[in-house]
């Protein structure tokens, strides 16, 4: 059996970071439709503007990008990361993701940044996510609903760390969420 280090129970005030991306099946759709299935997880705090970005690795020729960063304080239930991560990959399979490769295009990504300033190591699991303080697109959004969030490890802030990577492919757009 595998050890995770920095596990724990959640408390009511740690916030969770989530990344939300798609670049299939109607992306705007696509990202109402799981910050609207996240309100049932817990209590969405804010949402960021969403971004259209071009696709970070993966294969070549992808659909834009429509990018955002949601905070949410995890409802009752969800008592450890984990769990938590496992109820975002329940609502991208939902919503018809299919793992087929690395980086290639999808309907529905949500990625766990960050829960309650832990840093977390787990074969499932790692906290903050090993390469969001690389990833403009993740940067520009939380920057934005969250401007003082630093790593917990590294100390260096999340705008710092977008003004390193820079944002050339990062556009913030006047798309609205859908929300009901």
């Amino acid at each position: 059996m595998s050890k995770c280090v920095g596990t724990g129970l959640l408390t009511e005030t740690d916030l969770a970071y989530i990344g939300v991306g798609s670049n299939l099946d109607r992306p705007l759709e696509q990202l109402s439709a799981a910050s609207m299935k996240l309100a049932t997880v817990g209590e969405v705090q804010a949402r960021s503007s969403i971004y259209l970005t071009e696709p970070v690795g993966g294969p070549p020729n992808q659909p834009l990008y429509l990018n955002a960063v949601l905070v949410l304080a995890p409802g009752a239930g969800l008592d450890r990361p984990e769990a938590l991560l496992e109820a975002l990959l329940e609502i991208e399979r939902g919503q018809g993701r299919v793992r087929r490769e690395r980086w290639g295009a999808r309907s529905l990504d949500l990625d766990l940044l960050s829960v309650g300033g832990r840093s977390v190591d787990c074969p499932q699991l790692t906290l903050p996510h090993p390469r969001m303080m690389g990833r403009a697109f993740v940067l520009a959004p939380l920057c934005e609903v969250a401007p003082g969030w630093r790593h917990p490890v590294t100390a260096e802030g999340a705008c710092e760390a977008l003004e390193r990577v820079g944002s050339e492919f990062v556009v913030r757009t006047d798309l609205a969420w859908q929300l009901g």
